[in-house]
C-alpha cells in the first residue's frame, strides 16, 4: 500500500495522529461547515528546545513541518465518488503545484503552549470551498439536461435531498450511508445523470451538507437560517432512493423527481447556482483525522 493510501485510510476510518519528525497533526473535516481544521504540534523535548529561549525556534519548526504533515491530509480529500485529490494529480486533472499551494491558503491561529509547557501547537483552517474552486478553475460550464418531453411543474427556490439513512448501493447487494465529497453527482433511478460539477458556477460549492435538524427547525419554513439562505423558503424536498459510486457519495433520486427539476428553466437554474442541500446522518458530517 502506498504511503498516501495509508493517510487516506486515516482520514476516513481512523483517529490516529500522523507523525513526522518531532511534529504531530490531528484534526477534523467538518462537512457541514465545509472546513478542514488541523492542529500541528511539536514536542519541545524531542525537538531539543527549552523555554523561553527556544520559543521562536519552536514556532519556526511548526511552520516548517506543517506543509509536510498536512500534504497527505489534503491529498486524501474525497473529490468525487472515484477520486481523491491524489488521484486527480496522478491523472493530470490537478497540478501538483496547485495541490501543494492549498496548504498555504489555510488560516493560521497563532501558536500556543500546552498547560505543562511540553508542546507548542498551532491551528490551521482550510475552507473546502477553496479546494473546490481550485479544482473547478479550468472547468467549462455545462447546461443541466432538459427532458425530451418536459412536464408542467412548479418552480422552486431550492432542492433538498434527504439521505440520512442507510440506502441501497446501486449495483451491489448491500446498503450504505451516503458519504460527503467535494463534487457529488446526482443520478435518477434510471441512472441518468442529473447533476455534476460542470453544471454549477456557484462559489458556495455544488451542494451543502446538513443534518436532519436543519430541516426540522422551529421556523415557518421548517428550515434553519443558514439552510434557508441556501435553498429559500419553498424548496423541493426529495427522498433519496439509493446511493452510487466506488465510494458511496452520489445520491440516486426518483426519475419523477429528476423530471421536476429538469423540466423547468427556473429549477435547472437551481443546479447552476448550487442551491442544493443534502441531508446526511450526523456521523457522516464530521470525520476525525
Amino acid at each position: 500500500m502506498k504511503k498516501s493510501a495509508v493517510f487516506f485510510a486515516v482520514i476516513f476510518f481512523g483517529s490516529l495522529p500522523i507523525h513526522a519528525q518531532t511534529g504531530e497533526i490531528n484534526g477534523v473535516i467538518e462537512w457541514d461547515r465545509m472546513e478542514l481544521s488541523v492542529v500541528v504540534s511539536v514536542d519541545l523535548k524531542k525537538a531539543g528546545l527549552k523555554l523561553p529561549v527556544g520559543r521562536s525556534q519552536a514556532e519556526a519548526l511548526l511552520d516548517d513541518q506543517y506543509p509536510t504533515l498536512v500534504h497527505p491530509v489534503i491529498m486524501g480529500l474525497q473529490a468525487d465518488s472515484s477520486s481523491t485529490l491524489e488521484d486527480l494529480v496522478s491523472g493530470g486533472d490537478l497540478s501538483l503545484e496547485d495541490a501543494d499551494n492549498l496548504a498555504f491558503q489555510a488560516l493560521r491561529i497563532p501558536p500556543a503552549l500546552s498547560g505543562d509547557l511540553s508542546l507548542i501547537s498551532a491551528r490551521y483552517s482550510l475552507s473546502l470551498h477553496t479546494v473546490s474552486a481550485t479544482l473547478k478553475k479550468h472547468s467549462r460550464l455545462q447546461d443541466p439536461p432538459s427532458p425530451l418531453v418536459p412536464a408542467k411543474v412548479r418552480d422552486y427556490t431550492g432542492i433538498i435531498i434527504i439521505a440520512d439513512e442507510s440506502l441501497p448501493v446501486h449495483g451491489r447487494n448491500t446498503a450504505a450511508l451516503l458519504r460527503p465529497c467535494l463534487f457529488p453527482k446526482i443520478w435518477d433511478s434510471g441512472m441518468g445523470l442529473v447533476y455534476e460539477r460542470g453544471m454549477t458556477n456557484s462559489e458556495a460549492g455544488m451542494v451543502c451538507y446538513v443534518s436532519r435538524e436543519s430541516v426540522l427547525a422551529a421556523s415557518p419554513s421548517g428550515l434553519d437560517e443558514k439552510l434557508l439562505s441556501r435553498v429559500g423558503s419553498n424548496p423541493l424536498r426529495i427522498m433519496a432512493r439509493g446511493v452510487f459510486g466506488e465510494t458511496p457519495t452520489d445520491p440516486i433520486i426518483d426519475s419523477e423527481d429528476a423530471r421536476i427539476i429538469l423540466s423547468s428553466e427556473a429549477n435547472r437554474r437551481l443546479l447552476r447556482e448550487g442551491r442544493v442541500a443534502v441531508v446526511l446522518d450526523r456521523s457522516a458530517l464530521k470525520t476525525s483525522l
